[in-house]
């Protein structure tokens, strides 16, 4: 990770520290020998020789199969390919740079190739988006039940007098892992407890308004509060908030790989670089100013419109809970979402050095506002099933206090 004050240097890769009067408060500070070594070169043309070889192999030595259906798979295939080794030698830099630039360009890439795949199913009929995902998977297009999470709620069950906890053992899946290790790569995004603590509290809730559209977000009382907000996210954000304390205290100091003398010294410097290369830590202050109370908000509300449209598109496009693409999906966000919020908190709490938004976070929000769009085409019956009255109103009261809150601090602020 680099600090805000720094430049990234086009020519190999690695940053320089920023000089101290630029240097925020809550950045740390950073020594660095300056060594470039092979590591940090861009290689441009080498990945193009590489490139263009494989090409000419492709076209004079390999004769072309009779299948129309391969050869279209294997060219989309070869122009994303193709499209990647531009963007991991040309593209711009973002602000990190561990375990090295090329692997952040990468990501980037994707996110733009990704969102591309999303706006070509939105484009398509309900019929032929699903259909089209055979092409991926021909296993997928088939209508899935949705598991039902709720049923028998007893903790302790008299009547089965084999294993009366049985209930609490059904619920102990593959999920339950997911959702710490999910909340610990989310905390090191926000790096903020209470808005994780909000976070995770208000998914909840979002799951008792709408397990009358999916079926899947009907869970018991104890597998909301204890199992999810306490144990899995609870433990999941302590561990998190623990990770960002070392990482705020953590010397930054760097030498190159050669000019460390004992092998121990050299195992850990390689260690080392799959770890920030500095830290910024994040102060939201959201009732600061209004800029800041309503940048929060927004970033709250992305991340819970982003959390349902792993639901949701699963649901529309038909794609059972443990299928490659749904850990993908996920996959992806872990290695994207950091970059985003880095961003993020850079354009909103440094607007006269970050002008604009940053590229990653403009694709993030773009990608999540374009799920929920396919979810609304593809199943708006699901959507616009009416919420329960009493949940309605809850609502309703919530937004009434947040929106009467944003007033006051308004006028706060004029005055």
């Amino acid at each position: 990770e680099r600090a805000g004050g720094e430049r990234h240097s086009e020519r190999d890769g690695e940053e320089s520290p920023a000089p101290a009067g630029l240097r925020r408060s809550t950045e740390s500070e950073v020594y660095d020998d300056g060594t470039n070594t092979f590591f940090w070169r861009a290689h441009t043309l080498t990945v193009l020789f590489i490139l263009t070889c494989a090409l000419v192999y492709v076209t004079l030595l390999e004769e072309t199969p009779q299948d129309t259906a391969y050869n279209t798979k294997r060219g989309i295939v070869a122009s994303i390919l193709v499209f990647l080794c531009f963007g991991v030698t040309q593209a711009k830099d973002g602000p990190f740079s561990r375990p090295h630039p090329a692997y952040w360009r990468f990501w980037l890439c994707v996110t733009v190739v990704y969102e591309l795949f999303l706006i070509f199913i939105l484009f398509q009929t309900v019929q032929d988006g699903r259909l089209f995902m055979k092409y991926i998977d021909p296993k997928l297009g088939v209508p899935l039940p949705e598991r039902d999470y709720g049923g028998n709620c007893l903790i302790y069950d008299p009547g089965n007098t084999t294993d009366p906890f049985h209930n609490i053992w059904d619920k102990m899946d593959g999920f339950v892992p997911a959702h710490f290790l999910g909340w610990y790569i989310k905390t090191l995004m926000i790096r903020d407890w209470w808005m994780c603590m909000i976070i995770s509290v208000m998914f909840e809730f979002l799951e008792y308004s709408l397990e009358h559209q999916l079926p899947n977000f009907s869970e018991c009382w104890w597998d909301h509060w204890i199992m999810d907000v306490l144990v899995c996210n609870g433990l999941g954000i302590y561990c998190g908030m623990k990770t960002l304390g070392w990482l705020s205290m953590k010397p930054y100091q760097w030498q190159g790989l050669w000019n460390i003398p004992t092998y121990k010294g050299k195992i850990k410097r390689i260690a080392f670089q799959f770890t920030p290369y500095s830290w910024v830590k994040f102060e939201w202050r959201p009732a600061s100013n209004l800029r800041r109370w309503l940048a929060v908000l927004g970033i709250i509300f992305m991340f819970l419109l982003a959390e349902l449209n792993t639901f949701y598109l699963k649901f529309v496009l038909w794609m059972p809970p443990e299928h490659y693409l749904v850990l993908l999906r996920l996959v992806f966000f872990v290695n994207v979402g950091g970059v985003a919020m880095r961003e993020i908190y850079d354009f909103m709490d440094d607007p006269k050095f970050h002008k604009k938004l940053g590229q990653q976070a403009w694709l993030v929000a773009a990608i999540t506002v374009t799920e929920f769009l396919i979810v609304v085409k593809y199943d708006p019956n699901t959507i616009m099933l009416p919420i329960p009255f009493f949940i309605t109103q809850c609502w309703i009261l919530g937004i009434l206090l947040i929106f009467t809150w944003t007033l006051w601090r308004t006028k706060a602020e004029e005055g």
